[in-house]
């Protein structure tokens, strides 16, 4: 990506879902947001910050959903009950000592490594979840956020012998522009804002025992590139960093006993925080991939402070490469908690610079990227939360595993499954202490929509670790996730994706590379388009016609000549026709009506006809959403 040449360190791949063209062209520019509650992070979503090239709409790994916190998580899991340690005692001191290559973290004098995790219930629920963080060995979490409501969460952390990097949001953050865009330069209403409101949470907290430091912002660095170019981008960023450190000045006068960081995705932030923030303590890095390269990227640049690792964890969504249908090919189970250990191992090994971690996510959503990161989505513990436990030098010897997930196998493949049709999945699963499994299926559309909620689907259990569903209605490439649940509290999940397309229709399809035409169509270079209705009978489902935002509208094909028709088949976008009539007519001018359509819900639409016409439309009497109608293909079928 362009904006990285003069950022530095690798590229972080951005990604726009196949279908997102569902969503007429004139909604993907960028858009300005209204800011949040200063100090708190906007809502995030979930894989890690990455959303469609230039849009500024939240996005982040698991993204984080969530409330000003950061990821505030509905759950529907169990209660832990653990024992909580004794409190700290108010007024600690946390301070990082010592000298060039040899720092260590002190709390109230004595040594303090952070083994931690990224927080995502809500602060509410942190009585409920914090014991079991104690338990895995965690002395930390960290938040995107700090505001009034973020009391119970500190609160519960010093009951908990556990301590909080306390974040501060600033826009864009989030690597793709959470929150908007701010002109660090010349936008004094929105600075002042934050030099008010942050010292005054900093003044709030700073005696709470459950503080451990303060984070000003979060990959802003990285998210101003979707803001702007060239040498305004430049300008930007060091006018982004220059603030963070006038907030950081501000907050050590209020609060002199507590370190302030400020984190970023990779080591491109650095250099603009080593010349423009000599106020913070330490460095902060996301970094997951690519961790253990940041002890070389630290050397080779010279600085002079310690850095902490604020987000790591397995490759992320944006690091993968592309499996056979497209998208990004995520790793199991297995892989997954195997990066845990190897970004902890690969920390530790920098001793003396590297002061810990804080690595993602303990979250408790069941969505796409919930699936990806989360360790235990609604209370149930996943391989790479035990991987966690390990890393932080707690035995699991005594503990429940989770059920092995090998990789999912779909009878047929998966890049050519039919619409609407059954099909069979082979989960290979065993469990280490033969406890009984049960299964669960759900898709999800990330790449088709964006969307990232998952969908629980039929499945028939066929014995022998075989499962028998139906696939998506919809074309385009889903994500299949099966749930191996063990009955403890334990789950492995396997993923596939399958590309899913129009069922065959034998015969001919008379209507491929004719003349069409319609009652409007976007013109407008972007989403995808322009969309015109020879799109729709181009023989590519990737394509589509799209009208405009009205009713009715319609697309009629020119056959050449009379043909008999006998079939006929839609295949909807997800701007889809509720209502609708397939009309024929001999001269263009003169129509028939031979199907009607009143409770259409999008997907593929496959209905017999009879008729002899040259001429056949489809008309658009009501949509299924707010959009126009949005046909990828328009399919009529001869003998």
């Amino acid at each position: 990506m362009p904006g990285w040449r003069t950022y530095g360190g690798p590229p972080r791949r951005r990604r726009t879902a196949p279908g997102v063209l569902a969503v007429p062209a004139r909604t993907h520019h960028r858009q300005q947001h209204p800011a949040p509650l200063p100090s708190s992070p906007p809502p995030l979503p979930l894989p890690h910050p990455r959303t469609p090239e230039g849009a500024c709409s939240p996005m982040r790994r698991i993204t984080r959903t969530r409330a000003p916190l950061a990821v505030a998580a509905a759950l529907a899991g169990a209660a832990f009950a653990l024992p909580a340690p004794a409190a700290h005692a108010a007024g600690d001191v946390v301070k990082v000592t010592g000298s060039q290559g040899n720092w260590q973290l002190t709390v109230n004098g004595q040594p303090y490594t952070v083994k931690g995790l990224t927080w995502g219930p809500s602060p509410t629920d942190a009585p409920r979840y914090l014991p079991d963080v104690a338990s895995m060995g965690v002395n930390t979490i960290r938040t995107w956020g700090t505001d009034a409501s973020s009391k119970p969460l500190f609160d519960a952390a010093a009951a908990n012998g556990i301590r909080v990097v306390a974040g501060f949001w600033l826009q864009p953050g989030g690597g793709p522009g959470s929150g908007g865009c701010v002109n660090y330069l010349t936008d004094t209403t929105y600075k002042n804002n934050m030099l008010a409101e942050f010292p005054k949470w900093v003044d709030t907290y700073k005696n709470n025992p459950g503080v451990l430091m303060w984070d000003v912002g979060n990959e802003s660095v990285l998210g101003l590139q979707n803001c702007y170019g060239g040498d305004e981008l430049e300008r930007q960023r060091d006018a982004y960093t220059s603030f963070v450190n006038e907030l950081a000045v501000k907050i050590k006068a209020v609060d002199p006993n507590h370190p302030v960081t400020s984190t970023d995705a990779w080591t491109g932030a650095w250099p603009y925080f080593k010349k423009n923030t000599p106020a913070l303590d330490l460095y902060a890095v996301n970094s997951y991939q690519d961790v253990c390269g940041v002890k070389s990227a630290w050397e080779q640049g010279g600085y002079n402070k310690p850095y902490i690792i604020t987000e790591t964890g397995p490759a992320g969504e944006w690091e993968v490469p592309d499996d056979a249908n497209g998208v990004p090919k995520e790793p199991d189970d297995a892989a997954k908690a195997a990066g845990y250990t190897r970004a902890w191992q690969c920390i530790t090994d920098h001793k003396g610079v590297a002061l810990g971690s804080t690595m993602f996510h303990y979250g408790t959503e069941y969505d796409f990227g919930g699936i990806w990161f989360n360790l235990l989505p609604a209370g149930e513990k996943r391989p790479s939360y035990y991987a966690v436990k390990e890393a932080y030098g707690k035995s699991t010897a005594n503990d429940n595993k989770p059920p092995k997930v090998d990789a999912l196998q779909v009878e047929g493949g998966t890049s050519a499954v039919a619409a609407g049709k059954p099909l069979t999945v082979s989960v290979p699963a065993s469990d280490p202490d033969g406890d009984a499994l049960s299964y669960e299926v759900q898709v999800g559309s990330k790449y088709i929509d964006n969307g990232s909620a998952l969908t629980t689907v039929n499945a028939e259990n066929l014995g022998g670790g075989k499962l028998r569903v139906t696939a998506p209605d919809r074309t385009g490439v889903w994500k299949l996730y099966v749930k191996v649940k063990d009955g403890k509290g334990n789950v492995g999940v396997g993923t596939t994706s399958l590309k899913v397309v129009a069922p065959p229709v034998t015969g001919t399809n008379l209507a491929r590379g004719r003349t069409a035409t319609a009652s409007s169509f976007q013109s407008d270079p972007t989403g995808g388009c322009p969309c015109g209705p020879e799109k729709a009978v181009d023989g590519d489902a990737s394509s589509r016609w799209a009208s405009d935002w009205s009713d009715p509208q319609w697309l009629q094909v020119d056959l050449g000549a009379a043909k008999a028709i006998r079939h006929v088949q839609l295949d909807w976008e997800s701007a889809y026709a509720k209502a609708y009539t397939i009309q024929v007519s001999d001269n263009g001018s003169d129509w028939r009506t031979v199907h009607e359509e009143t409770a259409g819900n999008g997907g593929i639409d496959d209905f017999d006809v009879s008729a002899t016409a040259r001429y056949v439309r489809v008309n658009g009497t009501q949509r299924g959403t707010g959009y126009g109608y949005s046909l990828h293909e328009f399919g009529v079928y001869g003998g």
